[in-house]
């Protein structure tokens, strides 16, 4: 198993990211993330169907309406949402999707409240998308001291390991 800040690095290398899930409706984590991207001088890009702007710019209802392709993807949204996004990142040819999870990158944690989508990370996987499945950039991204406390914590109990993605049956073709 590895760490989960290799992929990190990579993706923080990025310059240009697409924010998918920003709210108007109530002031949400992917707010925070988008906020805190532009803060660090990246060029930011807001995605949500529902919304024609965000926080004063433009916001786009999927990846392909935005006017340049994103060097990466933050997904903070529904499983069903993060499988559609990532397909848009495949057929865009975007190589770089974070997946947010509040309680690291192990499998089945906080069910209720993840983006990540086990056949979305396999999407990624199969098409050379680096992908991170869990966790969140306010934990790496100039942390508050609340993100840098989850962050030691669920480095300390191994939620920060990434586990191989699973091997996809073998198909044989009968002669």
């Amino acid at each position: 198993m590895a760490k989960v800040d290799p992929l990190v690095q990579q993706f923080l290398a990025q310059k240009t990211i697409a924010v998918v899930g920003v709210s108007d409706k109530r002031e949400t984590g992917c707010n925070a993330n988008y906020r805190k991207f532009k803060d660090a001088g990246y060029t930011v890009f807001a995605v949500n169907p529902r919304l024609t702007t965000f926080d004063g710019a433009p916001c786009y209802p999927d990846l392909a309406a935005i006017p340049e392709k994103p060097d990466a993807v933050f997904i903070l949204a529904r499983p069903q949402v993060t499988d559609q996004i990532v397909q848009q990142c495949v057929e865009l040819g975007v190589k770089h999707v974070w997946m947010h999870c509040m309680m690291g990158v192990k499998p089945g944690a906080a069910a209720s409240m993840t983006s990540v989508s086990p056949e979305a990370v396999r999407l990624c996987h199969d098409n050379g998308i680096a992908v991170i499945p869990g966790t969140c950039p306010n934990q790496y991204l100039k942390p508050d001291f609340g993100h840098r406390l989850m962050r030691a914590l669920f480095g300390a109990l191994g939620n920060l390991r990434l586990r191989d993605p699973e091997p996809r049956p073998v198909e044989r073709v009968a002669h």
